[in-house]
């Protein structure tokens, strides 16, 4: 009987874990996360269509194999400061509640697996500053990650990529 206790107690630790595997990334001096489920491919920066009328932070889209793929620079988006492309850029290819839409940042560092304890939430900053997005602060070593909830601002109002919200509804 104790074998058959310590079974799903196995299965549930693997799949905490798995739910804790993030690539990070770099956007100038601060190195980010996002949930590496979420991650379709990695591929060097490449022209983009413009589209007329869109928001800075939208470069525009590139075909990829057949699918018309929204291009989002996370440095601009999140106001990083003055945006160089250069051969260190990197796209990040996300599949995000069933769409797939590219984000360019400065560079592709590692996939890490965090623990549970090495995951803080996110700061309360009051009206100061917006955290929706964030998932929460993952320390590795001496390093602090900035863990991104990359399907809640794919799916934000003011990104207007793709509605979740309606998805989730219908």
């Amino acid at each position: 009987m104790s074998t058959n206790q310590s079974q799903p107690f196995g299965t549930q630790r693997l799949d905490t874990s798995a739910a804790n595997e993030f690539l990070t990334f770099t956007l100038g001096n601060e190195e980010y996360g996002v949930d590496i489920l979420k991650v379709q491919e990695i591929r060097g920066y490449d022209t983009v269509t413009h589209i007329p009328d869109t928001p800075a932070f939208i470069k525009g889209v590139i075909n990829l194999r057949g699918t018309i793929v929204p291009v989002v620079d996370l440095r601009i988006k999140f106001n990083l400061g003055r945006v160089e492309y250069n051969e260190l850029t990197v796209m990040i290819v996300l599949n995000i509640a069933g769409r797939v839409v590219g984000v360019v940042v400065d560079g592709v560092s590692d996939v890490i697996t965090l623990e549970d304890n090495q995951i803080m939430p996110p700061p309360e900053f009051g009206g100061t500053l917006d955290t929706r997005y964030l998932a929460g602060l993952g320390t590795v070593d001496q390093r602090m990650l900035i863990l991104v909830d990359i399907e809640k601002l794919m799916g934000s109002t003011e990104m207007n990529l793709f509605n979740t919200d309606a998805a989730l509804a219908a």
